[in-house]
């Protein structure tokens, strides 16, 4: 009989993820025994403090270099900073989740049950406390982010998928007003979703096929086989190619990479502007760490074959976030449309055949979720009595209303269209100056045209805020509660340090840029 061999696991290691699914495993039971007025409390304090202890793990990590729990997991430099910048940004998420005082009982409905447009629906858009529930399920999420950007086989990134993208859908169900619209964006999301993971878990299927055909005949999902494989497979390589864009596909809708981005928009729009800050933030990284690890790792050997694919969903990207971001009337969705664009810019880092691609790559994830955090946070704050003034035409004068918050938002909106002295400044940089070194000259082309297309919209929403008159339908901006105040001064303060003095921050990304393999 053979003897069972249990694989060694490295707990300490693994402690950032653990503490987080352990923390949204508290918070469900808080939901159950904790009395409803204090929840709140109670709930942003122990997310808070598992991010905290999460983030203080991953430090402690940060000479490790292995692979544990049988080849699942892998712990490296990226794995590290990409974790690193997901708890960073996910603590500023968990802020302006957290705030209550911009609004009365918060951005979330009070019962998830209640009918949209019913009686019941427009008490509780009057000021009933918001649902806590979204405080496990956001732990839930940045639980499975820490473990996608570990996964060091195609399963673990799969399950790892689903455990942060079920409470995503829930999440953007939640918002307390425009329901219908909030629910609409959910059920969308959550259906585009199921077949993107599909996609992927067709796509592991095929590439298991195609390892099989090693001279050893030692099939696997693991990275490290898939590597071997292209390399010594004499299995078709139809089924490395088909497997690949399966792989792709799924990868790429979470990444909102265009022609997989159809949801983006709505789903924007729709979500409670919280998560939808934390969409776009934490989810990006989380996508782009998955998309780099599999593209770097597992299917390095196969590079001259999806480079040009990839390289044509960059520049598609690129374009259709550039040009449908000009036509759009709703912040939300111009934001929405600019997260696409710049899906197609990061794509151009992941494609950079050295280890500078990598680290431009990882700067930019953190750069821009904090340039991304902070716009949204400005957003929840233009406000009327329906809730959020998110139409463009609303922003007409916000400058003469609130001189302050306008130049809040142009100082971001000026760091999306990459002027100098801001953080988009030098991500752009970071990651077009390694793909022109690495011959990819004709992504970098794309990227400064589409660019300088997009500044468009940018600049238009700055002549709106300060050329126009405020009139009868221009909203004030409420004042922000401690929570809101400091989510938007750290992603201020970081846009104009990561502009003006990015060296410490790309060095530590330079350092953390080699997988282990």
């Amino acid at each position: 009989m053979n003897e069972l061999k249990l694989p060694s696991i490295d707990y300490p290691a693994l402690a950032p993820s653990l503490i987080m699914l352990g923390a949204a495993l508290l918070g469900v039971l808080v939901e159950a025994f904790v009395p409803r007025r204090l929840r709140h409390l109670v709930q942003l304090s122990l997310a808070l403090l598992a991010v905290l202890g999460a983030l203080t793990m991953v430090v402690l990590n940060a000479d490790d270099r292995l692979i544990t729990i049988g080849g699942a997991i892998a712990v490296d430099g990226p794995t590290l900073f990409l974790q690193g910048a997901i708890l960073v940004l996910a603590a500023m998420a968990l802020l302006l989740i957290g705030e209550r005082s911009v609004e009365r009982g918060g951005a979330f409905v009070a019962q998830a049950a209640f009918p949209a447009e019913s009686a019941d629906d427009r008490r509780q858009a009057e000021g009933v406390s918001g649902a806590t529930e979204v405080y496990p399920l956001t732990t839930f999420a940045i639980g499975g982010m820490l473990i996608f950007v570990a996964a060091n086989d195609l399963l673990t990134m799969f399950i790892a998928l689903e455990v942060f993208s079920l409470p995503l859908y829930l999440l953007c169900a939640l918002a307390r007003r425009r329901r219908l619209l909030s629910q609409e964006a959910a059920l969308k999301y959550f259906m585009l979703g199921a077949y993107a993971s599909a996609f992927f878990l067709f796509g592991v299927a095929l590439v298991y096929g195609f390892t099989a055909g090693t001279p050893n005949g030692a099939a696997g999902v693991d990275f490290a086989t898939i590597n071997a494989a292209v390399a010594e497979s004499t299995a078709s390589p139809l089924l490395l190619f088909a497997g690949m864009a399966l792989l792709s596909i799924g990868l790429l809708f979470k990444a909102a990479a265009a022609p997989f981005h159809v949801w983006t928009p709505d789903v924007y729009q729709g979500a409670p502007t919280p998560i939808t800050g934390f969409m776009a933030a934490c989810t990006k990284v989380a996508a782009f760490g998955a998309l780099l690890r599999v593209f770097h790792v597992a299917f390095d050997g196969a590079r001259w074959d999806f480079t040009p694919v990839l390289g044509a969903v960059a520049v598609l990207t690129m374009l259709v976030g550039a040009v449908l971001a000009v036509t759009q009337t709703d912040i939300k969705r111009l934001l929405a449309y600019s997260s696409i664009a710049n899906a197609g810019y990061l794509l151009v880092g992941v494609l950079a055949p050295n280890r500078e691609g990598l680290s431009g790559t990882m700067f930019y994830l953190v750069a821009y979720g904090f340039s991304v955090l902070a716009a949204f946070a400005v957003v929840t704050l233009v406000r009327d009595a329906d809730g959020e003034a998110t139409h463009l035409s609303r922003w007409a004068g916000l400058g003469k209303r609130s001189p302050f918050y306008a130049g809040v938002f142009t100082f971001i909106l000026l760091a999306f269209a990459g002027i100098p002295l801001t953080s988009g400044f030098t991500s752009k940089f970071a990651v077009f100056a390694p793909a022109l070194d690495g011959g990819q000259a004709w992504l970098v082309i794309a990227g400064v045209l589409t660019s300088m297309v997009l500044a468009f919209p940018y600049l238009r929403v700055v002549v709106m805020m300060w050329l126009s008159e405020p009139g009868e339908s221009t909203p004030t901006v409420t004042v922000p509660g401690g929570l809101t105040s400091a989510a938007l001064m750290i992603g201020v303060v970081a846009t104009l340090v990561l502009g003006v003095a990015p060296a410490p921050l790309l060095d530590l990304a330079t350092g953390a840029a080699e997988f282990v393999r």
